[in-house]
C-alpha cells in the first residue's frame, strides 16, 4: 500500500494561505470504493450461472454419484486451473467470461449436496438457513473491513496454510469417511473462509487489490465454501429424514 500524503497545515500569512492542498488519499479512497462497488456488482452477476449450474447439477446428480471421488478431484483441478486462467486474463473481458464459467461449474458441483439436502424433511429450510448464514457472515465481515481502520492483509499467509491443511484433510477423508472428521473439517472451513472474506475485502478497501475481477473471484470462492460447509453442518446436526 502506498503511503498517504496528508495536507500540510499552512499558517503563514503570506502567499498560498488558504489555497487547496492536494491529498493523494482522496483519489486512492475513490479508486478503492470503485473496485469494491464493481466487485459487488460482478458478484451479483455470478449468482446467475451459479443457479443455472445448480439446476443442471441436480438433474445430472446420477453421474456424480457413480464416481464421486474421481469427479471431485477433476472438479478441484478444473476450479484451480480456471482461477489461474482468470488471473492471467484479469484485465480483459475474457477474465470475466472465465469467472462466469467458473461460477457455473461451481454451481453444477452444488447439485449433489442440494439433492441430498432437499431430500430431507426439513431440507428446504436448511438450504435457506445456510444461505442466510452465508449472507450474514458476508455482511459482518464486510462491515468490519470497511469500518475498521485495520489492514487485515497480514492474515494472508496464515489463511493459505489453513486452507492447505483443510484441503489435505478433505482429500484424506474422501477415502476414510470419518463422520467426526467431516464435521471438524466443515466447522474449520467456515471459520477459515470467513476470515478469508475479511482479508479479501480489507485488501480492496485498503488498496491492496485493484482488480475487481480478481477481487470477485476471491470473495465468490469464500462464499461458496462457507455455504457448502454450513449446509453440511446443518444437515449432519439437524437434518430430519422422512
Amino acid at each position: 500500500m502506498q503511503p498517504e500524503l496528508k495536507p500540510v497545515p499552512n499558517n503563514d500569512s503570506g502567499f498560498g494561505r488558504g489555497a487547496p492542498v492536494w491529498d493523494a488519499a482522496q483519489p486512492a479512497a475513490s479508486d478503492a470504493h470503485k473496485v469494491l462497488r464493481n466487485t459487488y456488482l460482478l458478484l451479483a452477476l455470478t449468482m446467475v450461472p451459479t443457479v443455472i449450474g445448480a439446476v443442471v447439477g441436480m438433474s445430472t446428480v446420477g453421474i456424480v454419484m457413480q464416481h464421486p471421488i474421481m469427479i471431485s478431484l477433476v472438479m478441484l483441478a478444473a476450479a484451480v486451473g480456471l482461477q489461474f486462467a482468470i488471473a492471467a486474463n484479469r484485465n480483459s473481458g475474457l477474465g470475466v467470461a472465465l469467472l462466469l464459467l467458473l461460477t457455473g461449474l461451481m454451481g453444477w458441483w452444488l447439485g449433489p449436496i442440494l439433492t441430498v439436502a432437499l431430500a430431507l424433511k426439513n431440507g428446504p429450510a436448511l438450504v435457506g438457513y445456510a444461505a442466510g448464514g452465508t449472507g450474514l457472515v458476508m455482511a459482518v465481515m464486510a462491515t468490519i473491513a470497511t469500518t475498521s481502520k485495520r489492514d487485515f492483509s497480514f492474515m494472508g499467509k496464515f489463511l493459505m496454510v489453513g486452507m492447505i491443511v483443510l484441503l489435505v484433510a478433505m482429500l484424506a477423508n474422501m477415502f476414510f469417511q470419518i463422520p467426526a472428521l467431516s464435521l471438524a473439517i466443515s466447522a474449520a472451513a467456515v471459520l477459515v473462509f470467513s476470515l478469508f472474506l475479511l482479508h479479501d475485502i480489507s485488501r480492496i478497501v485498503n488498496g491492496g487489490e485493484t482488480n475487481y475481477v480478481m477481487a470477485t473471484t476471491g470473495v465468490y470462492m469464500s462464499l461458496f465454501n462457507i455455504f457448502v460447509n454450513l449446509l453440511q453442518l446443518l444437515m449432519a446436526l439437524t437434518g430430519e429424514k422422512d
